[in-house]
Protein backbone atom coordinates (compact mmCIF):
# COMPACT_ATOMS: atom_id res chain seq x y z
CA UNK A 1 0.00 0.00 0.00
CA UNK A 2 0.95 3.46 -0.44
CA UNK A 3 -0.86 6.62 0.28
CA UNK A 4 -0.11 9.88 -1.18
CA UNK A 5 -0.77 13.53 -0.87
CA UNK A 6 -2.23 16.09 -3.18
CA UNK A 7 -3.33 19.53 -3.17
CA UNK A 8 -3.94 22.72 -5.58
CA UNK A 9 -5.16 26.31 -4.96
CA UNK A 10 -6.55 29.07 -7.26
CA UNK A 11 -8.13 32.37 -6.95
CA UNK A 12 -11.50 33.36 -7.97
CA UNK A 13 -11.90 35.55 -10.96
CA UNK A 14 -15.11 37.37 -10.88
CA UNK A 15 -14.05 39.41 -13.59
CA UNK A 16 -13.96 36.87 -16.55
CA UNK A 17 -17.38 36.32 -16.74
CA UNK A 18 -16.55 34.35 -19.92
CA UNK A 19 -14.84 31.37 -18.41
CA UNK A 20 -16.64 28.89 -17.03
CA UNK A 21 -16.14 27.54 -13.20
CA UNK A 22 -15.03 23.67 -13.57
CA UNK A 23 -14.81 21.32 -10.48
CA UNK A 24 -13.79 17.88 -10.87
CA UNK A 25 -14.26 17.87 -14.20
CA UNK A 26 -17.82 18.71 -14.05
CA UNK A 27 -19.25 22.77 -15.00
CA UNK A 28 -20.94 24.59 -12.84
CA UNK A 29 -23.66 27.83 -13.31
CA UNK A 30 -21.42 30.73 -11.51
CA UNK A 31 -20.65 33.66 -12.70
CA UNK A 32 -17.10 33.41 -12.09
CA UNK A 33 -14.63 31.20 -13.04
CA UNK A 34 -10.47 30.32 -11.51
CA UNK A 35 -7.44 32.29 -12.37
CA UNK A 36 -5.57 30.16 -14.72
CA UNK A 37 -3.99 29.49 -17.63
CA UNK A 38 -5.87 26.23 -18.17
CA UNK A 39 -9.61 25.30 -16.91
CA UNK A 40 -8.79 25.72 -13.42
CA UNK A 41 -10.45 22.90 -12.02
CA UNK A 42 -8.03 22.84 -8.52
CA UNK A 43 -9.92 19.16 -7.92
CA UNK A 44 -8.19 17.27 -10.77
CA UNK A 45 -5.18 19.54 -10.06
CA UNK A 46 -5.07 18.35 -7.04
CA UNK A 47 -5.60 14.25 -7.68
CA UNK A 48 -2.95 15.13 -10.76
CA UNK A 49 -0.68 15.89 -7.59
CA UNK A 50 -1.36 13.32 -5.70
CA UNK A 51 -0.69 10.78 -8.49
CA UNK A 52 2.55 12.56 -8.88
CA UNK A 53 3.19 11.99 -4.76
CA UNK A 54 3.08 7.60 -5.85
CA UNK A 55 4.46 8.05 -8.97
CA UNK A 56 7.87 10.36 -8.31
CA UNK A 57 6.89 12.12 -11.74
CA UNK A 58 5.58 15.39 -11.82
CA UNK A 59 2.84 16.30 -14.48
CA UNK A 60 1.82 20.07 -12.88
CA UNK A 61 4.48 22.34 -14.11
CA UNK A 62 7.03 21.56 -16.97
CA UNK A 63 4.77 19.05 -18.85
CA UNK A 64 1.35 20.61 -18.12
CA UNK A 65 2.46 24.03 -18.85
CA UNK A 66 3.35 22.21 -22.01
CA UNK A 67 0.61 20.72 -22.74
CA UNK A 68 -1.59 24.21 -21.68
CA UNK A 69 0.53 26.53 -23.63
CA UNK A 70 1.95 24.59 -26.75
CA UNK A 71 -0.43 22.35 -27.23
CA UNK A 72 -3.07 24.21 -26.43
CA UNK A 73 -4.65 21.54 -24.29
CA UNK A 74 -6.67 23.74 -21.67
CA UNK A 75 -8.95 20.25 -19.94
CA UNK A 76 -7.23 19.23 -16.91
CA UNK A 77 -8.78 15.52 -17.34
CA UNK A 78 -6.02 15.53 -19.22
CA UNK A 79 -3.43 16.43 -16.57
CA UNK A 80 -4.71 13.34 -14.75
CA UNK A 81 -4.48 11.30 -17.34
CA UNK A 82 -0.97 12.15 -18.23
CA UNK A 83 -0.08 11.19 -14.70
CA UNK A 84 -1.93 7.54 -14.71
CA UNK A 85 0.44 6.61 -17.49
CA UNK A 86 3.10 6.55 -14.94
CA UNK A 87 1.00 4.47 -12.30
CA UNK A 88 1.66 1.05 -12.11
CA UNK A 89 -0.46 0.79 -8.77
CA UNK A 90 -4.18 0.17 -8.48
CA UNK A 91 -6.70 2.92 -7.20
CA UNK A 92 -8.17 1.45 -3.82
CA UNK A 93 -9.52 4.81 -2.55
CA UNK A 94 -9.28 8.68 -2.91
CA UNK A 95 -10.64 10.63 -0.05
CA UNK A 96 -11.07 14.55 -1.62
CA UNK A 97 -11.53 17.66 0.80
CA UNK A 98 -12.23 21.02 -0.52
CA UNK A 99 -12.79 24.36 0.93
CA UNK A 100 -14.21 27.25 -0.54
CA UNK A 101 -17.08 30.04 0.27
CA UNK A 102 -18.15 29.88 -3.41
CA UNK A 103 -19.87 27.56 -4.99
CA UNK A 104 -22.09 25.87 -2.56
CA UNK A 105 -20.14 22.12 -3.58
CA UNK A 106 -22.86 19.80 -1.94
CA UNK A 107 -25.53 19.82 -4.81
CA UNK A 108 -22.89 18.69 -6.90
CA UNK A 109 -21.34 15.63 -5.24
CA UNK A 110 -22.51 13.06 -6.69
CA UNK A 111 -21.95 13.51 -9.83
CA UNK A 112 -18.64 14.88 -9.09
CA UNK A 113 -18.06 11.37 -7.30
CA UNK A 114 -19.25 9.76 -10.64
CA UNK A 115 -16.86 11.71 -12.99
CA UNK A 116 -13.57 11.39 -10.87
CA UNK A 117 -14.74 7.27 -10.88
CA UNK A 118 -14.54 7.29 -13.99
CA UNK A 119 -11.23 9.01 -15.16
CA UNK A 120 -9.43 7.05 -12.84
CA UNK A 121 -11.72 3.88 -13.67
CA UNK A 122 -12.61 3.20 -9.96
CA UNK A 123 -15.94 2.61 -7.99
CA UNK A 124 -17.66 5.26 -7.42
CA UNK A 125 -18.08 4.13 -4.02
CA UNK A 126 -13.80 4.80 -3.39
CA UNK A 127 -13.97 8.16 -3.81
CA UNK A 128 -14.65 10.54 -1.07
CA UNK A 129 -15.72 13.98 -0.97
CA UNK A 130 -16.22 16.36 1.55
CA UNK A 131 -16.47 20.35 1.43
CA UNK A 132 -15.82 23.46 4.16
CA UNK A 133 -16.22 26.98 4.21
CA UNK A 134 -13.65 26.73 6.81
CA UNK A 135 -15.65 29.28 9.23
CA UNK A 136 -14.14 31.95 6.48
CA UNK A 137 -10.91 31.54 8.60
CA UNK A 138 -9.05 31.42 5.39
CA UNK A 139 -8.93 33.43 2.12
CA UNK A 140 -10.44 30.68 0.74
CA UNK A 141 -13.65 30.86 3.37
CA UNK A 142 -13.49 34.01 2.38
CA UNK A 143 -14.80 33.76 -1.63
CA UNK A 144 -11.15 34.48 -2.53
CA UNK A 145 -9.98 31.17 -4.06
CA UNK A 146 -10.76 27.33 -3.73
CA UNK A 147 -8.07 25.08 -1.91
CA UNK A 148 -8.27 21.27 -2.70
CA UNK A 149 -6.36 18.68 -0.43
CA UNK A 150 -6.37 14.77 -1.94
CA UNK A 151 -5.60 11.78 -0.18
CA UNK A 152 -4.53 8.99 -2.42
CA UNK A 153 -4.51 5.53 -1.57
CA UNK A 154 -3.39 2.32 -3.98
CA UNK A 155 -1.84 -0.86 -3.92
Amino acid sequence: MKVAIGQDSHKIDYKNKNKKLILAGIEFEEDFSILANSDGDVVLHAITNAISGITCKNILGKISDDMCNKEGIKNSEEYVKEALKYLKEKIVHISISIECKVPKISPKIETMRENIASILNISKNCVGITATSGEGLTEFGKGNGISVFVCLTVE
